[in-house]
């Protein structure tokens, strides 16, 4: 179906939401359509911020908000849903557009797999009705449901379009782009060089594919790297944990800007436990682009000066090769905690691999190696 047909059909003029591939038609016609604009499409931190989003824009309208999502974000709006959105507390109507990642049945990473297996249960133990979009549903058939939605939305229920790969299409292009000139994958090899034998916690996406073909063009072996494949915006907590019971060791923390800010409280708490040895490095390319590109609000948000005063000790900024490789350098001999932001350039290699020894494997080597150093 036409992602515009399937915009018209639900007949909705505000969305917002957390950039997903499986949602790629429907992004970029926003972007097209909308761009960021406060009245009708804003980019979100995580899916529980739309949430809150869509609760207060329905209160100061009475209109039905749209919010969309990666089905792994689905645990983020398990709370606002039901103890803000339910019937039972305050009844505040939104209409969900989920992205089916790992549908029993068809190929996908490891990460998507078990949510794909849950998507619908969660639906259901949300109290959310539901429709799956498949290539062949029709702007028809999606009027026909909305119509029979239009009780539940009114008595202040929610409802869902579980969206199949390939279900929406979309002929329009957006080209994303921004300004610095370090690609992610020579800024990570750059880290790899300095960081020598210290273990590397990368964040989800991109980031960990191009570390693991790092090491693999190199011939370095993987048990220094845990790979976080999913659980976007945790990668920095794992660090954390990781340094706190290895203390005479320096654990690098690889993060993008999109997670960053997906779970910033969780350099709050970095910052307030103080670990001497964790450099927390953030590529911040000022876009989602595991997912295709769209923008994070880290074009309008100082990540330096969110570590300074969430407590790091040592925040630098890198924007160039020359620049990257002295601050690196210097914060592997200080007492941390580091921060590092290095600006990146939208784009990767159209040849990028993914990696492959499993999830399983790479964490079960990654501990024998923490064991050991």
């Amino acid at each position: 179906m036409d992602v515009k047909d399937f915009v018209d059909a639900i007949d909705a003029n505000f969305f917002t939401g957390v950039p997903d591939s499986q949602l790629k038609a429907l992004c970029d016609y926003l972007m097209c359509e909308y761009g960021i604009d406060p009245n009708h499409h804003i980019i979100a931190a995580n899916e529980g911020n739309c949430v809150g989003i869509a609760a207060g824009y329905h209160m100061a309208t009475e209109k039905v908000p749209v919010v969309y999502l990666q089905n792994s974000g689905e645990g983020n709006i398990i709370n606002p849903v039901a103890s803000l959105l339910n019937k039972d507390v305050y009844g505040i109507p939104c209409i969900f557009i989920v992205g089916w990642r790992g549908e029993p049945g068809v190929h996908d990473e490891p990460q998507h797999i078990y949510q794909g297996k849950v998507t619908e249960s969660l639906l259901d133990v949300m109290g959310i009705d539901y429709m799956v979009l498949s290539s062949d549903t029709s702007a028809e058939e999606v009027v026909s449901r909305m119509a029979e939605w239009r009780t539940i939305l009114s008595e202040g229920g929610q409802v869902a379009f579980v969206v199949r790969k390939g279900a929406l299409s979309f002929d329009g292009s957006v080209r994303y782009e921004g300004q610095a000139s370090m690609l992610r994958e020579e800024i990570i090899r750059s880290i790899t060089q300095m960081s020598g034998n210290d273990p590397i916690i990368s964040t989800t996406g991109k980031t960990s594919r191009e570390l693991f073909e790092i090491r693999e063009a190199s011939f370095d072996g993987h048990s220094r790297d845990f790979l976080t494949v999913g659980s976007m915006g945790h990668a920095s907590s794992i660090a954390l944990g990781v340094a706190i019971k290895k203390p005479s060791v320096k654990v690098w923390c690889i993060d993008g800007d999109g997670a960053a800010i997906m779970h910033m409280g969780a350099m709050s708490v970095i910052g307030s436990v103080k670990p001497k040895n964790l450099i927390h490095v953030v590529i911040n390319n000022n876009a989602h682009e595991s997912v295709g590109g769209m923008p994070t609000s880290s074009v309008t948000t100082d990540l330096c000066s969110v570590a300074r005063a969430c407590g790091y000790a040592n925040v630098f900024k890198a924007s160039n090769p020359s620049e990257l490789s002295v601050v690196l350098s210097d914060v592997r001999s200080m007492d941390g905690p580091s921060f590092v932001e290095v600006d990146a350039a939208i784009g990767s290699r159209p040849d990028l691999g993914r990696p492959t020894t499993s999830s399983q494997e790479n964490m079960v080597n990654f501990m024998k190696y923490l064991r050991e150093i």
